[in-house]
């Protein structure tokens, strides 16, 4: 179910204030599509006057670390709104940030049977070869994932989730605290080698304006989004 144009405006202009609220400076942007179970909004020209000092002086992982932070705080507002207006229950979110950009994501994924499978995985140009790119940097980075999944929510919107990627060390990163230091550690690890990978261009048949990855540790699992420009 594709939910209306307005429905899509009202969702971006209050996760637009409420990050505003947050920030001191919301996105220029904010364009949700919606595809259930999945809400995907993409977030540009994202960038606070005193993230853009710090980027300057390279200091990225404070910027990070402090939007982790505030986020902590925020999603529960977003589901709670996607909830009472959109009807999503969303049990999975997901996040990550394109700095140099100055762009963003967000991925709610709705909760549900958990022996149901997902319904929207669609045959797309390039599906097998995507796969196995992404499980050999998996591979590279850690470990080749249990299972890989992908959903074109629409013409500019691919979701990978992978299953089944922690390595035992860590898992017991995880154990004993150091969640957000893996993230971190992660995060830039897995994101060069997805931006430098000249191959998903070619698969897809069109130009990659961004990627994002995030985890939920917790649940062994991880979600990818390309962001497509078709035909270019």
């Amino acid at each position: 179910m594709m939910l209306d144009k307005q429905a899509q405006t009202e969702i971006a202009s209050y996760v637009g204030r409420l990050l505003r609220d947050s920030f001191g400076k919301g996105p220029q942007s904010i364009f949700v599509s919606i595809n259930r179970p999945f809400v995907v909004l993409y977030l540009k020209h994202f960038l606070s006057p005193t993230e853009k000092i710090l980027l300057h002086q390279d200091q990225i992982h404070s910027i990070q670390s402090t939007r982790d932070l505030l986020m902590k705080s925020l999603i529960p507002e977003i589901k709670a709104y996607l909830l009472v207006f959109a009807g999503m229950k969303i049990g999975e979110f997901y996040y990550d940030w394109g700095l140099h950009n100055h762009s963003g994501v967000m991925v709610g994924i709705e909760s549900g049977d958990d022996d149901e499978p997902i319904s929207l995985e669609s045959d797309y140009t390039g599906k097998e070869e995507l796969h196995r790119e992404i499980s050999t940097i998996s591979q590279q980075v850690e470990k080749k994932p249990d299972e890989v999944h992908s959903f074109l929510i629409n013409e500019r919107n691919l979701v990978v989730i992978r299953n089944g990627i922690l390595i035992s060390i860590e898992k017991e990163l995880i154990r004993i605290g150091h969640e957000e230091s893996l993230r971190l550690a992660k995060r830039n690890l897995e994101k060069s080698h997805l931006h430098n990978n000249g191959h998903f261009q070619s698969f897809l048949n069109a130009k990659i304006n961004d990627v994002f990855v995030d985890w939920d540790f917790h649940l062994d699992k991880s979600v990818i989004v390309f962001i497509l420009n078709p035909g270019q």
